[in-house]
């Protein structure tokens, strides 16, 4: 839900908790339990999983290899699901020409910088900038920026998807009154 009006626009950032950070989180938690309930099974000679006989693993090199597989899954996929359940990297970007004032609020992992707000005046800003990196597949994956003077560049966001992003920032730009850079 992304708001706006004529002197504030205010977006809402959603990270970790995209379907497809799901759907990675599940297929990883299933496919790691499978890898340690091989090589479970093949350590105890009994079948765990009724449609895959464990005799036909034998535990020492294939068994631990699984079962080492297997528990590295489940630690990756428990990483995952913390950073879905701890909502990382979501927040709002809030734009307020009224006011002069640019808020940027991103939640970050548990501990003492849990909330990262950033606070910085709209005349201090130069400029927004785009930045291209070629991704996987040889697609070009786009980052956002803000250019603040005395800053930097502020990251705002990154898409694979090349018109919503030079929209957006033309947009923006447009609303701040600053031009825009490509690199």
């Amino acid at each position: 839900m992304n708001w706006r009006s004529e002197h504030i626009w205010i977006e809402l950032i959603v990270e970790s908790r995209k379907i497809s950070n799901f759907c990675w989180a599940f297929i990883l938690f299933l496919g790691s339990l499978g890898f340690l309930l091989v090589g479970t099974s093949s350590y105890l000679g009994r079948n765990l999983i009724s449609f895959f006989p464990s005799q036909q693993i034998i535990f020492v090199p294939q068994g631990i290899v699984m079962s080492f597989y297997g528990i590295a899954g489940l630690f990756i996929s428990s990483y995952l699901w913390c950073t879905i359940f701890w909502n990382v990297g979501s927040g709002y970007d809030r734009f307020d020409r009224k006011e002069g004032i640019v808020c940027i609020f991103r939640w970050g992992f548990p501990g003492k910088n849990r909330r990262i707000f950033l606070r910085f005046l709209i005349k201090d800003i130069q400029s927004i900038r785009i930045k291209v990196q070629e991704g996987i597949y040889a697609r070009p994956v786009l980052y956002l920026y803000m250019n603040i003077r005395g800053q930097g560049a502020i990251p705002l966001t990154r898409t694979d998807e090349n018109l919503t992003i030079e929209q957006k920032a033309a947009a923006l730009a447009y609303f701040l009154g600053v031009p825009i850079e490509v690199f």
